[in-house]
């Protein structure tokens, strides 16, 4: 029997009866991590890796029924060991891995190569089969080292501020933003932000994590001299709105793994496309996988068909699952010590 299939709700276990980031209301949901198109509202119940618990609330309400776990922390339920182990996605986010019997498996979630110093590092973790995503799964997606995309963002920074050009760069409110924050020279000027990023980073601060000082866009006058010399980050739906007007004659720019493709930047409406993402590229994937020396390899979403190809040229077991996970990047170092063998609860969710 298979430890994980695919149904209509999502990726399901039979034996411990819960599902992995379910995309339908479901009695429990085990999440990888915050992103919307990976945890939704409506689960009775919830279990999470504890980093990201901070987030998940904010996202679905305080009230949620949530229980957490350490990274490498193990749980019993119903027969099947489960335990987090961090995919260096965003805060929070966590590879699931499950074993029963003679079975392990390692449900990825979202996941990325390059560690960024605001979350904890990609862990590769064997198993025998690997359930992973493919957002970027073709050759064409390789990323560039990111303290280089960073530095192109301060030189975009400095040119528009030197003719007196706010800067506003579209970013995901979680994850995107406060990876960028990390990695720029703040010390150019002044950083403004939309309200959906600042509490993201708020929680990121509360973490540990270091990001510098910013400034809520909304409390700075339209005359204040610090919107012409400004890095503004805001969400990709407030390109265009009455919001944008605030900042009068402005350079725009998007950051996302998207960029990578010619005519995107068109398509966006954007003066620069920067090269950015949170995602695994082509040879992180493929790098992910072999690391986990898995024979069986299940291929979730994106560019699944190409990937698939690709394992099994290489001899390797590959099948795509059917699921809902969106192909966009959603709209404190952590770390973590090798962790003792911890005493197994009974059960996880009720």
């Amino acid at each position: 029997m298979d430890l994980v299939i695919s149904r209509p709700e999502g990726l399901y276990c039979p034996a411990g009866d819960f599902y992995i980031d379910p995309w339908r209301p479901v009695e429990r949901a085990v999440i990888t991590h915050a992103h919307d198109d990976h945890a939704r509202a409506g689960n009775q119940h919830y279990l999470a890796a504890a980093p990201g618990e901070a987030i998940l609330r904010t996202r679905l309400g305080q009230n949620i029924n949530l229980q957490t776990l350490r990274y490498g922390e193990r749980l019993l339920h119903r027969g099947v060991r489960l335990s987090f182990h961090p995919a260096g996605h965003v805060l929070g986010s966590a590879q699931v891995r499950l074993e029963y019997g003679a079975q392990v498996w390692v449900a990825s979630g979202d996941y990325k190569i390059e560690p960024d110093g605001t979350c904890a590092p990609f862990e590769p973790v064997r198993c025998d089969t690997f359930i992973t995503g493919s957002t970027f799964g073709l050759p064409i997606y390789r990323w560039q080292p990111q303290a280089q995309v960073f530095a192109e963002i301060d030189q975009w920074w400095q040119a528009n501020a030197a003719v007196e050009k706010a800067s506003v760069l579209f970013c995901y409110s979680l994850g995107k933003a406060q990876r960028i924050l990390h990695g720029i020279d703040a010390r150019l000027g002044p950083i403004l932000v939309h309200g959906a990023v600042e509490s993201i980073n708020e929680i990121y601060r509360e973490a540990g994590v270091y990001l510098p000082p910013t400034t809520h866009a909304a409390d700075v006058k339209k005359s204040d001299p610090l919107m012409r010399k400004a890095l503004v980050l805001a969400p990709p739906s407030t390109a265009n709105s009455s919001w944008m007007r605030r900042f009068g004659d402005y350079s725009d720019g998007f950051a996302s793994g998207w960029m990578r493709l010619r005519g995107m930047r068109r398509q966006r409406g954007v003066d620069r496309g920067f090269v950015l993402s949170d995602h695994a590229d082509w040879p992180g994937l493929l790098w992910a996988i072999e690391q986990t020396g898995a024979e069986r390899i299940m291929v979730t979403d994106g560019s699944a068909g190409a990937l698939v190809r690709h394992l099994r040229e290489q001899g390797l077991e590959a099948m795509a699952f059917n699921t809902q996970y969106g192909d966009h990047e959603e709209d404190v170092v952590i770390a973590e010590a090798e962790p003792a063998e911890p005493a197994e609860p009974a059960e996880m969710l009720p």
